[in-house]
């Protein structure tokens, strides 16, 4: 198929310039970096890059992370900045060792959404966790219930481009914590804090760095349970320890050797949101920019929004059904016209986009994307 894929004249399709995108990056992560990002990264060859981490220099950009993030989600007093080597597949590790008491409910409702519920599943020291299930394209939604004592929330389901809505499920017990894996949305959407005790994430999105690290907001319930459970002697592998990363974080820094470029652009990228308006800024970019891709695909004859809720579609992640020719074939093309990675999720199969409108991403740059796919549409149908 890849053979006679190459051989196909369409191929050769050329996009007009006036069409295209200024800047043609809509990976869904890794996401675009702005350049600005890697302007302060060239700036720190010299007194960042290359030196110790456990020295002020790198302690301080860590702690402006920190800082920047309890302002930019407008943390309540009480509440920490936690990060840590790796990045969120490490966290869910972490999190089954060291926020998860005895007994957890998952929302399962895509590839990434299920992953934490396996890690808890397959722990012998917790008892099976109750996990909701939810079709790909729609959401699940949690459920109070006697005895979990931790909630595990997706806010955004990167595979499928659905959004979830961060509440505390009532009737839940006094003492349960909910931990929301926001890594592909955290940074592009308004998020109340007191709906949460774990708000993590990894910053490769929204924050238009590099993986390698995860960032958690913990709220004192969260850090009290860490503390308890690491009390109660249950082992704990060193970089999963999450009593580590509180005490490390507290003096702005990490187990092991962090990445020091990441923080950089990570940084930067905060500076950026905070100077410009914060969150609510951030977020409207997000917004503006998924309000073009669904307007155009619902009124398009050949493509079609995958999630049917408009509620549920994600304001960074955007799903697109493709009808009468194939999307592969059109992602192919694009990327010979310099618009990258519109690839759809490789595990969920289906003939379809997927595009990434993180805050970096620029609206105008989202209806070139929508006008470039139509010329390349009318010589493919």
């Amino acid at each position: 198929m890849l053979a006679e894929m190459s051989d196909d004249p369409r191929l050769d399709i050329s996009v007009p310039g006036n069409l295209l995108p200024v800047d043609g990056r809509f990976c869904s992560g890794p996401s675009k970096v702005r350049p600005a990002q890697a302007e302060a990264v060239a700036a720190a060859a010299t007194n960042l890059l290359g030196t110790s981490h456990r020295q002020a220099p790198v302690k301080g950009l860590v702690g402006r992370v920190r800082g920047g993030l309890s302002q930019l989600f407008q943390l309540p007093d009480g509440y920490e900045v936690l990060l840590g080597n790796g990045g969120t597949t490490l966290f869910w590790d972490a999190a089954t060792f060291g926020l998860i008491e005895n007994k957890s409910q998952h929302l399962s409702f895509g590839e990434f959404s299920s992953k934490f519920a396996t890690a808890a599943k397959d722990a012998p020291f917790l008892d099976n966790p109750q996990i909701i299930e939810a079709p790909a394209g729609t959401k699940a939604d949690a459920v109070g219930t006697p005895g979990i004592d931790l909630y595990g929330l997706t806010h955004n389901e990167t595979s499928t481009g659905v959004v979830a809505p961060i509440v505390r499920p009532s009737g839940a017990d006094d003492g349960a914590i909910v931990a929301v894996d926001a890594t592909s949305i955290a940074g592009g959407i308004v998020v109340d804090p007191s709906q949460f005790d774990c708000y993590y994430f990894a910053p490769q999105k929204c924050f238009a760095a590099d993986g390698g690290i995860w960032l958690a907001a913990c709220s004192p319930t969260a850090i009290e349970r860490i503390e308890r459970i690491k009390a109660s002697g249950r082992w704990i592998p060193a970089i999963l320890d999450l009593q580590t990363a509180v005490t490390n974080s507290r003096g702005n820094q990490t187990l092991n050797t962090p990445a020091v470029a990441t923080l950089i652009m990570l940084a930067d990228q905060i500076d950026w949101m905070l100077s410009n308006g914060g969150l609510g800024w951030a977020a409207s970019r997000s917004e503006k920019s998924s309000s073009i891709l669904y307007g155009w695909a619902e009124s398009s004859a050949y493509a079609a929004p995958f999630v049917a809720k408009p509620d549920e579609r994600s304001p960074v992640v955007g799903t697109i059904d493709i009808d009468g020719f194939d999307a592969p074939m059109l992602c192919d093309i694009l990327r010979r016209n310099g618009v990258l990675d519109t690839d759809s999720y490789r595990k969920l199969g289906r003939n379809q986009i997927r595009v990434g409108m993180f805050p970096a991403v620029e609206p105008d740059d989202v209806a070139a994307l929508c006008a470039t796919i139509d010329y390349v549409a009318e010589r493919l149908l």
